[in-house]
């Protein structure tokens, strides 16, 4: 009775607004993006249609740089429903929901209480980095749920006078199916965090009572065999690569990411550390139990941020951490339900000040931006800057005043949700009615979520190459060549939409990863561009219209989208939708 209780109040909740932020609108748009989101895709895509289980292939080549089990689950997702994008991100999906019910759970343990693990879900549900990165194929959100629930059983296993093996195995598993998302990462983290965390409590001792042999065991009957049939199968051992892109960003930057990812909720993260005391750290084993709950979250802050900054890394790569701000924030928001405190008021009052600052703004570039021309390409309103960001979502930085236009819609949703939001955030907190307050502040983040996933769509032929697909791919037959003008990853979502295979002109020998030799047919030149344009058979070029290669008789503007274009040495027969 009390489980049904607590699932009404709490999980029923959570369930709905992961319909709606995770599992409607968001699985079909925006479309999947160039770089690593379609890469993963296309891995998968490839998996379903030839049936290797063992060996992921990229463009026909064999590619060991995209995670095992997201290759896995996607590409049986793609055989159960069909090759299409929201297929695609079906898995992720699901993952997260685990994710935010783990959280749940792992937060009712910390702090004692299912309200703390109720907040700690909301806070991650609600978050832009879990948000936005879930409905992007990438590593870490996998990460992150395995990372979890290794925790989880860590926890779990203090509070038995004999450490379960159930709990061992539990953790093992769970560091078992990390290593298959994320390579080294999903076992380095959790060991670092459960080192980091006895030590501190002087119970090393405890890794002899935690059944180390049987959880080696099961740790490895999770990884091994995957790599053992690639070794049979190919005489090599895969390198699980981290999924960090081409570029390594700025360390303190992706730092701040941590805090950025969880806006505003870190808020109350860090209201938690001020009521830490710093003097029982070194004889934290006679801790409350609530400030060992606050120090294992520290811990795994520190051992997530360590490792992010020895390896390549991005924006993405700190939301292994997320959970712990959340669930430090939730024992936070817990207590302060029982008991209101004077922080909570004076959050609300920075919070609703600097929403109106930024609802102003965005009322102002709303209001004041000139509207686009019907049907203008989005790319023309953008400074862009090719080849130079330093994060996934760096076309952020392209945006200018003409372009927010464009962004109307989003601008005022932004501006309403914050004034709206944050000022019932105020009210009900001087009314002593936290619960409720929270309440409008998570209902801000959601309206805020939608309004950000709106722009993302609207930005998205910039960096996706998906629109370009669709538009061609009528005209696309058997024997016709699709060509990429340099890199496969700045138009990989062609080869996901169209299909087929694509051939790269000029590109690295590299491209494609190590075994880009494989196949060297896939790589074009300039001379071998000539003699396939003056051909018989058609050929489709994707080039961005400032690096146009010298092309040999007719040329053919098929689809122009995003800042990039199709060109063909044939003119349409009339099946192009664009």
């Amino acid at each position: 009775m009390n489980s049904l209780r607590t699932a009404k109040r709490f999980v029923f909740p959570l369930l709905g607004l992961w319909v709606l932020l995770y599992a409607s609108f968001s699985l079909v748009k925006p479309p999947l993006l160039d770089g690593t989101d379609s890469i993963q895709a296309e891995a998968a895509r490839e998996m379903a249609v030839k049936g290797d289980w063992i060996t992921p292939h990229v463009d026909g080549v064999r590619y060991f740089a995209v995670s095992p089990l997201l290759t896995w689950s996607t590409a049986y997702s793609l055989k159960l429903f069909g090759i299409t994008d929201w297929a695609a991100r079906i898995p992720v999906a699901l993952y997260v929901l685990a994710l935010f019910l783990i959280t749940m759970a792992l937060g009712a343990r910390l702090f004692l209480t299912p309200v703390a693990g109720f907040y700690a879900a909301l806070m991650l549900l609600t978050s832009a980095g879990v948000f936005l990165f879930a409905h992007l194929l990438f590593p870490q959100i996998l990460c992150t749920l395995w990372i979890t629930l290794a925790m989880y059983y860590f926890w779990r296993s203090l509070h038995y006078e004999h450490a379960s093996r159930g709990t061992a195995i539990g953790f093992a598993v769970a560091c078992g199916l990390a290593t298959l998302s994320q390579g080294v990462a999903g076992i380095a983290i959790p060991l670092v965090i459960v080192l980091l965390f006895l030590g501190i409590n002087r119970n090393l001792l405890h890794l002899l009572r935690w059944h180390p042999v049987i959880s080696a065991a099961a740790y490895l009957v999770i990884v091994v065999p995957w790599h053992v049939a690639v070794h049979r199968a190919h005489g090599m051992r895969p390198h699980l690569a981290a999924g960090a892109g081409p570029n390594s960003a700025p360390l303190l930057l992706v730092w701040a990411f941590l805090l950025l990812w969880i806006t505003p909720w870190f808020v109350f993260s860090v209201a938690a550390l001020v009521r830490l005391p710093a003097r029982s750290v070194p004889h934290s084993k006679h801790m409350d139990p609530s400030h060992q709950a606050r120090v294992l979250l520290v811990l795994w802050m520190i051992a997530v941020a360590l490792f992010v900054a020895v390896t390549p890394r991005q924006e993405f790569s700190i939301l292994p951490a997320l959970p712990a701000v959340a669930l430090l924030a939730g024992g936070w928001l817990a207590a302060d339900e029982d008991a209101p405190s004077r922080e909570g008021r004076i959050f609300a009052w920075i919070f609703l000040a600097l929403g109106i600052v930024m609802a102003s703004i965005a009322l102002y570039l709303g209001v004041r931006a000139p509207s686009p021309a019907p049907g203008a390409d989005i790319a023309t309103l953008l400074h862009l800057h090719p080849g130079e960001h330093r994060f996934y979502f760096g076309h952020i930085a392209d945006l200018t005043f003409q372009s927010m236009g464009a962004f109307r819609v989003p601008l005022f949703i932004t501006a309403a949700a914050l004034v709206v939001g944050l000022a019932a955030n105020l009210v009900f907190r001087f009314r002593n009615k936290a619960r409720m307050a929270n309440c409008f502040l998570a209902g801000t983040m959601v309206c805020l979520l939608i309004a950000a996933h709106l722009a993302l769509n609207t930005i998205s032929p910039v960096i996706s190459s998906a629109i370009l697909a669709e538009a061609i791919k009528p005209e696309v037959n058997s024997g016709d060549i699709v060509i990429v003008n340099e890199h496969y990853r700045d138009a990989s979502a062609l080869s996901f939409y169209l299909e087929r295979p694509i051939y790269l002109l000029n590109a690295p020998p590299n491209d494609l990863g190590r075994f880009s030799s494989e196949n060297p047919a896939l790589f074009e030149n300039s001379s071998s561009l000539a003699t396939q344009w003056g051909g018989s058979d058609r050929v489709f070029l994707w080039t961005t219209p400032e690096f146009v290669p010298a092309l040999p008789g007719n040329v053919y503007l098929i689809a122009r989208d995003g800042g990039r274009e199709i060109l063909s040495n044939q003119p349409n027969s009339g099946g192009a939708s664009f």
